[in-house]
């Protein structure tokens, strides 16, 4: 996905920049407001990350004029003003979600994601990796032509692993993608679905589809 983060911090703009390259995303990060309103009304990106105090013009105020010019690209503000009220008038004025700093880079993908599904209108029906394909209306899942039978939560992670055709998909993201963005608990816990899931789909198929990242997570990769 191509994303856009407005954040004057150097040291936060530039981590966030790494890690969105390092989870296949193409990021463009800019330093002040008025510039980042120039590139976010002039191109188009999947998602948005706002930091509010940004020199030129407040992070409000170049959301409230993306939104009155009709730009609907789903807005994570990222700030450190954390107070309810803070809250209340960053929502109320246009963002989709908001992030108090400091905050984990996995936690920080997994809302990008959340909101882009959330903005998708008419998500696809179908996903397909190669022989692989998921229909998310009927919940069927063949692989090379054969059915596989998936419990709800090994469905629930093949299909953000196919969202994410190529691109590595943390156990974190994973376990709040299924239990929610506050989850708190072990990420161990999907090593036992993610086995199982590998043991249904690698049957009869000469190379694995997917791949452990070690130290990062999981990939999902036809070749």
């Amino acid at each position: 996905m191509d994303i856009l983060v407005i954040e004057d911090d150097p040291a936060i703009g530039k981590a966030v920049q790494q890690g969105l390259n390092e989870a296949n995303h193409s990021c463009t990060w800019v330093r002040e407001g008025p510039l980042g309103l120039d590139y976010a009304a002039t191109q188009k990106y999947e998602a948005i990350v706002l930091d509010l105090l940004l020199p030129g013009e407040h992070g409000l105020q170049v959301l409230a004029k993306l939104r009155e010019r009709g730009i609907k690209t789903p807005v994570i503000v990222v700030t450190a003003l954390g107070a309810v009220g803070d809250k209340v008038e960053g929502l109320g004025k246009g963002a989709d979600d908001y992030l108090v700093k400091p905050f984990e880079m996995a936690e920080l993908l997994a809302r990008i994601d959340a909101v882009c599904r959330r903005a998708t209108l008419k998500p696809a029906a179908r996903l397909q990796v190669g022989d692989l394909r998921l229909d998310l209306a009927t919940r069927k899942v063949t692989c090379a032509g054969v059915d596989v039978e998936l419990t709800p939560t090994e469905f629930s992670i093949l299909e953000m692993l196919m969202r994410h055709d190529g691109q590595v998909v943390t156990r974190k993201m994973l376990c709040e993608n299924l239990w929610g963005s506050d989850w708190e608990g072990i990420t161990n816990v999907i090593e036992v679905h993610m086995n199982r899931l590998r043991s249904k789909l690698h049957k009869g198929v000469k190379q694995p589809l997917i791949h452990t990242i070690r130290g990062r997570g999981y990939a999902l990769r036809a070749s």
